[in-house]
């Protein structure tokens, strides 16, 4: 990019003049510090906060309307006086105390063996033992000088030494007193200051002149000169026994909004409360280099107390609430108040700093932006801005609105209403820019010293959005997605006469990540490997080198290159840099950027590095400005506290104790145990992580996590050792924090209980050793008495054996005879069956017989029909056999008519005939003919009997009768 004179020079001005003024500084004259806003709904207490302290470990306390406020980084706690009483002014030492005064009424706080605070009066016993006044009245100041502590009310002056204290009354009162330098001085409302050492009080000369005035604050100058800060008179000097207004700037301001008193920040600069319009921070000369009102973020303009923390951060006390400055920062912000957006570019131009943003283009003279205006938007730019861009002179914003030429910080001209992202030079043709639009790209030539629309380029229409591009002599490298597409421009600039699309640049490593330009050349990066592209060979190359300064950084997203020659990177929602020095040489920073993660524009990098000391970097919500020169002094090392320890019954410790060896012991009962954390870490507190373990119950460190309380239940007994870490916002990790502690087992199983165990086991064996040896005398004895009963046993089975073996044979014997009984039975069944066969064919032949007509024959045949007649009926009537086959039958069927008869008592005898005939598979008309019934009869019976067996139609009779 070519530089006009007016760039070259306002370039060269910030580079001299801005630096020298701040080289050596910490409070920036750019832009808002990060501010935390603590509301009284969240530290749950009173709104007035009146004065400010940190103790060794770097707690805080804050004298609240409605007690002592203690804030460790993570809880804020209150305790109260006993009168209830507002308190009004405190001071921590070195032992741990911490002094607070109120109405009526000061002593101190101090932990207890709990580290619990409680409150120990100082001054309810002093009135008991000096029988003075109980109107102490309100103490404001309270003073560590030398080996005292000093409590000053209006009238009184009280002094601890070694425990001991004492009183001075006043005789014309006291306003307030001050600690300047390790000299202590009082406002005496008619003698003017008074210096007390060795306890005397020396009036100041010349100081008699603010009677009139409440003086709230003293600040040393060097030479002994001293700055005086008066309520509604302003600023004086006090020096040479004289007195003489500061005429400066934040006298102005002072005398407008009222003081009510300051810090300092490193001797370096002074910080003034205001009653009406927060606080100015103004360096020795009285140049106000910080605003910070409640347009700014403070949420209340009346300042009641500032102080600056170990950390060199700043604290206000509010008229409502208390307020968090991270002045110790290499950043400030250009934000809301600014009227500023989302950023994607940002330029200075001729002493103004220009900013595109989603809502426009914005502008601010520079050396008016330490002040409370906010930026201006130029005219006609009230939607998307996407870049701002100094070419060969021209100012060319490239926006929603198409390309914009802007000259005295507006519109001079619309170049071309396409919607653009940016423009770049096109090397060998002088006068010519390539412009990146919605739909490809467009050529600007410039005519008349100013550029002016050509034509669009065919041969490339899809949208410039997010696409990353770079031009060099012989190609246009456009990457959109994971597509590199490398484009040939015509000698006429009309088309794109050659496009070839590459996939990947490496046979190794898949997917293109970025293009960028670094040292003047186009690298293509894949997988933190840098490659460039070889004309001659068509191919592309690593450079190791290059590659090498990202060896071990995380996978990049996109880089780039300021003026300076720093590469900024950035993965994911982290952003980090190269910072080139002077040899040449590269420096990896990354923990001062950690801080805008949360905040940094999707896939999108805005740096605009104007030199070491003003680098302006786009965000969602505004701008961030940034300082090489500050040192890294403000990342520094945090510090993590266990600040509790109790169990379900008690708790065992509370407060932020230091690092001790000490053992705790807890009964089996306590073994589930709860410990909290903290670590002052007020610098994007919300950033803070805790990671634990508990030894040897846990083996590793658990996941970092933003909560600060573990809870572990049913524990066994044994030695624990709890361990914390804490790490910042900035990823710098503390040293562990731990505590020791034992559980002891349960009664069952504690030491003496083991020796009770030992003791009844050896007891348990004596006793079953005796009576084993007494159970085997009385084993032989009874063995002796079983053998003899086994033998007796023995003999008499054998000779039962010899019975039931007999009876067996005789079983046997009947069980054959029986079976032959049975055989003849079957025999006689059969031939009793033939008989009645025999005895059907007879009837049916005396039926023939009784049919012939014997009316017709003559008398010797009608004689011979008559006899036959005669003989068969007298065979008929003289045959038994029927009687015979009913007997054997029952015979043959007596088990089974036994089992019928116990199963169904009810049945009669001729039922059971039928059954047995059933049984045997008989026909109903043999049945019939047996039984000498009918066949209606028969299945009368049938019927009868089915129904007494309690069966239904479908179950079959014959069946049921076998199963029987």
């Amino acid at each position: 990019m070519k530089f006009t004179k007016s760039a070259i020079l306002t370039i060269s001005l910030l580079l001299t003049i801005l630096p020298a003024r701040r080289a050596y500084s910490q409070v920036k004259e750019l832009g808002i510090p990060d501010i935390r806003n603590y509301k009284r709904n969240e530290y749950k207490g009173g709104p007035q906060n009146w004065d400010i302290d940190q103790d060794k470990k770097g707690n805080l306390y804050f004298a609240n309307g409605s007690g002592l406020l203690k804030f460790d980084g993570t809880n804020w706690h209150k305790f109260l006086l006993p009168n209830a009483s507002v308190l009004q002014s405190l001071k921590t030492d070195d032992s741990g105390r911490i002094y607070v005064g109120g109405n009526n009424e000061f002593g101190y706080f101090l932990n207890n063996e709990k580290g619990n605070l409680t409150y120990h009066s100082l001054s309810q016993g002093f009135i008991k033992n000096k029988n003075i006044s109980k109107k102490i009245n309100l103490i404001w100041k309270i003073h560590c000088y030398q080996d005292e502590v000093i409590f000053q009310s209006f009238t009184k002056v009280f002094f601890l030494k070694k425990n001991k204290l004492r009183y001075y009354e006043c005789k014309n009162n006291f306003q307030f007193s001050f600690l300047v330098n390790n000299k202590l001085y009082f406002q005496d409302k008619k003698l003017g200051l008074l210096s007390y050492s060795k306890e005397k009080f020396t009036p100041l000369k010349g100081t008699a002149a603010l009677n009139n005035s409440e003086i709230w604050a003293i600040f040393p100058l060097p030479n002994d000169k001293l700055i005086i800060a008066t309520l509604e008179n302003g600023l004086f000097i006090y020096d040479n026994n004289s007195i003489q207004p500061w005429r400066t700037e934040a006298n102005d301001y002072l005398q407008k909004n009222s003081s009510l008193g300051g810090c300092m920040i490193k001797n370096k600069f002074i910080v003034f409360n205001t009653v009406l319009n927060g606080v100015i921070i103004s360096d020795l000369n009285g140049k106000i280099i910080q605003h910070l009102n409640r347009q700014k973020g403070i949420q209340n303009n009346t300042v009641l107390k500032s102080f600056v923390d170990k950390n060199n951060n700043l604290w206000l006390g509010l008229d409502n609430g208390i307020t968090f400055i991270t002045e110790n920062s290499p950043f400030t912000y250009f934000d809301y108040s600014y009227n500023m957006g989302t950023v994607y570019a940002s330029l200075v131009h001729k002493n103004t700093l220009y900013v595109a943003t989603n809502q426009g283009l914005f502008y601010q003279k520079y050396d008016e932006m330490r002040f409370d205006k906010p930026f201006n938007r130029v005219e006609g730019t009230i939607s998307q801005a996407w870049n701002i861009q100094l070419i060969d002179g021209q100012l060319l914003c490239a926006s929603n609105n198409g390309a914009l030429l802007i000259e005295n910080n507006r519109i001079a001209k619309v170049l071309n209403h396409q919607g653009y992202f940016g423009f770049l030079s096109i090397p060998n043709h002088p006068g010519c820019i390539l412009g990146e639009n919605y739909n490809g790209f467009s050529i600007f030539k410039k005519k008349n010293n100013k550029f002016e629309f050509e034509n669009s380029v065919a041969g490339f229409d899809e949208a410039a959005n997010m696409l990353e591009t770079y031009l060099d002599v012989d190609f246009l490298w456009v990457k959109k997605n994971s597509v590199l597409y490398q484009m040939e421009l015509s000698d006429d600039l009309k088309k794109f006469k050659k496009i070839t699309i590459h996939q990947k640049i490496s046979e190794k490593y898949n997917g293109i990540e970025s293009i960028q330009k670094l040292n003047g050349k186009i690298y293509f990066q894949t997988k933190n490997h840098f490659f460039r592209y070889s004309k001659e060979q068509e191919i592309f190359f690593e450079d190791k080198k290059i590659s090498s300064l990202f060896k071990n950084t995380h996978q990049l997203n996109r880089i780039i290159e300021d003026k300076i020659g720093n590469i900024w990177y950035r993965h994911n929602t982290l952003l980090g840099v190269l910072e080139k020095d002077k040899n040449g040489n590269y420096i990896k920073r990354e923990a001062p950027f950690t801080n805008l993660s949360a905040n940094l524009v999707t896939d999108y990098i805005s740096i605009n590095t104007v030199n070491p000391n003003n680098v302006f970097i786009g965000l969602t919500e505004g701008l961030a400005h940034f300082d090489f020169t500050i040192p890294n002094n403000f990342i520094t090392k945090p510090k993590v506290y266990i600040d509790s320890f109790s169990t379900l019954q008690d708790t065992i410790i509370t407060g932020n104790l230091s690092n001790s060896n000490k053992n705790y012991n807890l009964a089996y009962s306590a073994n589930q145990v709860k410990f909290t954390f903290s670590s002052p870490i007020y610098e994007n507190s919300q950033n803070t992580a805790y990671s634990y373990k508990l030894e040897p119950f846990e083996e590793n460190w658990t996941n970092w996590t933003s909560s600060s309380m573990k809870e572990y239940t049913n524990l066994r007994e044994g030695d624990y050792v709890m361990k914390v870490k804490v790490k910042n916002s900035y990823g710098v990790e503390s040293e562990p924090a731990k505590l020791y502690f034992t559980i002891s087992p349960p009664w069952y199983r504690h030491p003496l209980a083991y020796l009770t165990y030992l003791i009844l086991i050896i007891l348990a064996v004596y006793i079953g050793y005796n009576r084993i040896k007494l159970k085997i005398r009385k084993n032989k004895y009874y063995e002796t008495i079983e053998q003899r009963r086994l033998y007796l046993e023995k003999e008499s089975k054998i000779r039962q054996g010899q019975f039931e073996l007999e009876k067996e044979i005789e079983k046997l014997k009947n069980d054959k005879l029986q079976i032959q009984i049975l055989a003849k039975d079957k025999e006689l069944v059969t031939n009793s069956l033939q008989v009645v066969k025999k005895n059907k064919v007879l009837n049916g032949i005396l039926q023939k017989v009784k049919e012939i007509d014997t009316k017709n024959l003559d008398e010797p045949m009608k004689f011979q029909v008559n006899k036959l007649n005669k003989s068969i009926v007298k065979e008929v009537n003289n045959d038994k056999s029927w009687k015979d086959l009913e007997k054997h039958i029952k015979n043959v069927h007596f088990d089974f008519l036994k089992r019928l008869k116990e199963k169904y008592p009810t049945i009669s005898p001729r039922e059971l005939d039928l059954s047995t005939y059933l049984l045997m598979n008989m026909s109903t008309k043999e049945i019939a003919e047996i039984m000498n019934i009918s066949i209606g009869g028969v299945e009368l019976a049938r019927y009868r009997l089915r129904k007494k067996l309690g069966l239904n139609k479908k179950e079959n009779l014959i069946g049921f009768l076998m199963s029987i």
